[in-house]
């Protein structure tokens, strides 16, 4: 092992992993997407896609921007973010004093409006300014490259049946880690977790009253997501990952996102309907930017082991507040074909 890193990408990239039962095991992360960030750009220059000096550009809700931003750093880029409205003022100061150059939506509780804001504007600075890139964290496949050291990683320290519990986000991180755990072993289960309102997995008629869960869904189309690789499906709402996220803290001590709270949620019921399968959960960041929306509120959060989710077998059912379905590793939209047809 290499006690001392040349760069601090290295020393954050990879996970601490923590179990927290008999079969669920937590990968903590600082900021998972330095995974995906450096495996993009490394990827990127070594095809000549992009020079030594040039801007790299994205749309963020948070930890890719910074995640990109650090990339950039390591490699020489420059780096221009358009941030989600979700982005606060410590992110933000982050991103400026390593040398990013920021635009930020205006305020808003609905995650199409934000997204298509993000979207317009990228597509305004490629039309301004044709030497910048877009690094298409949405779209381009360069993203699965890096997640392919953090299974070799999971390869290493975990033994048995597997069950990877993840948001879905852009698709690449769960996507990516779990092609290329399956190349050694089939077997590997892979769900995914939604909130009510993203048009991933067909939740976009719904509206969550309370708020966005910024990087686990969107209200717009990524390539990224490749449905073909999800065995299950769960939605969750906020008060639910909220729940979720506070005990993980309560439970376990570990301060960590909103996401790693939903899918800490969603891996206790599965675990304890699967006993003889590890549970491994994705913790793509830590809880600072969720202390006034999440853990300020702890006093009002759900108890863990009292939810329940709604089980259904077509997106017809589908219902608010938690809602499971089996989801066979079936392509979009066969699984809408096959409901029609039935």
């Amino acid at each position: 092992m290499n006690l001392v890193h040349e760069h601090i990408t290295d020393a954050i990239k990879a996970p601490d992993l923590i179990r927290l039962r008999d079969n669920i095991i937590l990968a903590r992360f600082e900021t998972m997407k330095v995974y995906a960030a450096l495996g993009a750009v490394r990827t990127l220059l070594d095809r000549g896609v992009v020079r030594a000096g040039q801007t790299l550009v994205d749309s963020s809700s948070g930890i890719y921007a910074l995640a990109l931003a650090m990339a950039c750093h390591r490699y020489g880029l420059k780096c221009h973010i358009v941030a989600s409205t979700t982005v606060d003022a410590a992110m933000r100061a982050q991103l400026e004093v390593l040398g990013a150059t920021v635009d930020q939506m205006p305020p808003s509780q609905s995650l199409r409006l934000d997204q298509e804001r993000r979207v317009h504007r990228v597509h305004q600075l490629l039309a301004q300014r044709p030497d910048v890139h877009w690094m298409r964290q949405y779209h381009d496949s360069v993203h699965y490259e890096g997640y392919k050291h953090f299974a070799a990683l999971v390869s290493e320290a975990v033994t048995g049946p597997l069950t990877v519990v993840g948001a879905v986000g852009t698709g690449a991180s769960t996507g990516g880690l779990v092609e290329a755990l399956r190349a050694t072993d089939p077997s590997v289960r892979l769900l995914g977790l939604q909130p009510f309102g993203s048009i991933t997995f067909g939740s976009d008629g719904f509206t969550d009253p309370e708020a966005i869960i910024a990087g686990i869904g969107s209200s717009i189309w990524f390539d990224n997501v490749r449905h073909h690789l999800y065995d299950c499906l769960h939605w969750v709402d906020f008060r639910h990952a909220m729940a979720g996220t506070i005990g993980l803290l309560r439970d376990h001590a570990v301060f960590a996102g909103l996401s790693t709270g939903a899918a800490y949620l969603v891996a206790e019921w599965e675990a304890r309907r699967n006993p003889d399968r590890t549970h491994l959960v994705i913790g793509a960041d830590t809880g600072h930017r969720y202390v006034d929306r999440v853990f300020a509120r702890h006093e009002e959060a759900l108890d863990v082991e009292s939810l329940r989710p709604l089980e259904i077998t077509s997106l017809d059912d589908l219902a608010m507040p938690w809602s499971v379905m089996e989801w066979q590793r079936r392509p979009w939209p066969v699984v809408r074909q096959e409901e029609q047809a039935s």
